[in-house]
């Protein structure tokens, strides 16, 4: 499926004074690669909120300015097909990497500044994530690295303690911790590893699936009296405010804004869920015995196959083209609840992913991302997780292949840096090396299918050198 158009870039007044180089850059980067980033936000109502934001840190944090000017001549190089501007364009980069990682360490060192140094690297770990080349040479601190220094500013600014009460924190210190959760859950995953704050994220789950007590039955009757208010003469502009409020605190997934639902489209509590596999992993690699493995994953799997009925299936694009964030984002939960339960699988000692269990997930898989819209104005980037997951244990046989080559190629130059095209590196490498395994044991042997030989997507990633956040 094919995105809507993108919308307009908006005006922005007030801009930054800077040198033309410069502010040429911070145009880019406005309004060319953020709207890219955040794709999610674009789509939904958050729109103006998220970028009055950023446009604040870009006034106020000349760290985070310089960052977002390097991350805009990244994308800007990616886009470029002149050695000559290439070459212009790399100094660029090295310049303002300079001075981005020259403002960490003296605002570090002099120990200060911590809210302005959080938000900068949150902002270095993620946008250099969405715009960089998997080779693109520059010498960085890797995003790890970097992300220890947002453990221990997080901890200093007590903010992990505010994921669990929300309403005590402004709109920055809540976008900052979205963004610190998303990177954390992923990133644990990534490297096959508890999250850092993981039993923040154990408790804010708690509190989603466990309501305050009586609140549900005084909220119904709060719908109740909707129908008669109606009948009365309610106008129906204030009937629907009246009627999006009540479905806004009837979901209970929904964090106050900007959440993890609102920054990158998948449910918070799924996310949360997510955490739990990262936790189950380094447990079992720490020596869990394989039936209490087994226990864990069943529970897991079951509480992921409830969440996929409560969500259901549709089409994120309605009968008169416009996009729904909504279904949009319900799309983006459930491809994310497969890409979990096969995750899961892969934990289960015997994994093969020729299993019929397996196979039949990727390819449910690929049937819920067929509705998720593609091309440079789609979403495709949202769920690059999702995409790894799912097709490190695609087999040759399986659609998911096809449809995801098809999917790189609707993405045109954007898939040529960033998110995609670490992505596509990576399974690309996975599919020979497995590939391969599995033509010298058929050739071989008689071992069974339960036996056959499997490298995980992260041995394929340490034996490459390769070490950058996918999603």
């Amino acid at each position: 499926m094919t995105a809507p158009t993108a919308p307009a870039a908006p005006n922005f007044e007030d801009q930054i004074q800077l040198d033309e180089k410069d502010q040429g850059l911070l145009d880019h980067f406005i309004q060319t690669a953020l709207p890219t980033i955040f794709r999610i936000i674009e789509s939904d109502r958050h729109r103006s909120e998220c970028t009055d934001l950023i446009l604040a840190a870009l006034r106020s944090n000349s760290t985070y300015l310089h960052c977002c000017l390097g991350v805009a001549a990244r994308h800007l190089k990616s886009h470029t097909n002149s050695s000559a501007l290439t070459e212009d364009i790399d100094h660029d980069i090295k310049r303002h990497l300079y001075a981005t990682v020259l403002g960490f360490c003296n605002a570090l060192k002099k120990d200060e500044n911590h809210q302005q140094i959080l938000e900068a690297t949150l902002g270095h770990i993620f946008f250099q994530s969405v715009v960089s080349r998997h080779d693109d040479g520059f010498l960085d601190p890797s995003w790890d690295q970097h992300f220890q220094s947002v453990v221990s500013l997080v901890q200093k600014l007590d903010l992990h303690n505010l994921v669990s009460g929300p309403d005590r924190a402004s709109t920055q210190t809540l976008f900052n911790i979205s963004l610190c959760s998303w990177v954390d859950i992923l990133g644990a995953t990534m490297k096959g590893r508890a999250p850092e704050f993981c039993h923040t994220y154990r408790k804010k789950r708690d509190s989603l699936m466990n309501p305050s007590p009586g609140l549900r039955e005084y909220l119904i009757v709060g719908v109740t009296c909707l129908e008669p208010s109606k009948n009365d003469g309610m106008d129906n502009l204030t009937l629907c405010q009246l009627v999006s409020a009540l479905d806004e605190i009837f979901n209970p997934s929904h964090s106050p804004s900007p959440g993890l639902r609102e920054l990158m489209g998948c449910d918070d509590g799924v996310m949360y869920l997510i955490s739990e596999i990262a936790c189950l992993e380094s447990l079992k690699n720490d020596g869990m015995t394989n039936f209490t493995l087994g226990q864990h994953v069943s529970v897991l799997n079951k509480t992921f196959l409830t969440k996929m009925k409560e969500i259901g299936s549709k089409m994120p694009i309605t009968a008169d083209g416009s996009l729904s964030p909504k279904q949009l984002s319900d799309g983006i939960t459930l491809a994310f609840c497969i890409a979990a339960r096969i995750f899961l699988q892969v934990l289960l000692p015997g994994f093969n992913p020729r299993q019929v269990t397996c196979t039949d997930l990727v390819e449910e898989l690929t049937a819920v991302l067929r509705h998720i819209p593609s091309g440079p104005n789609g979403f495709d980037r949202n769920v690059a997780w999702v995409y790894l997951i799912g097709g490190s244990v695609s087999v040759p046989s399986s659609t998911f292949r096809a449809f995801f080559e098809y999917r790189l190629a609707q993405l045109g130059d954007s898939a040529r840096s960033g998110t995609m095209e670490r992505l596509a590196t990576v399974l690309h490498e996975v599919w020979i090396q497995n590939d391969n395994l599995s033509d010298v044991s058929t050739s071989g042997s008689t071992t069974s299918e339960a036996g056959q030989p499997y490298i995980h997507w992260r041995k394929v990633m340490e034996l490459k050198g390769w070490n950058f956040l996918i999603f």
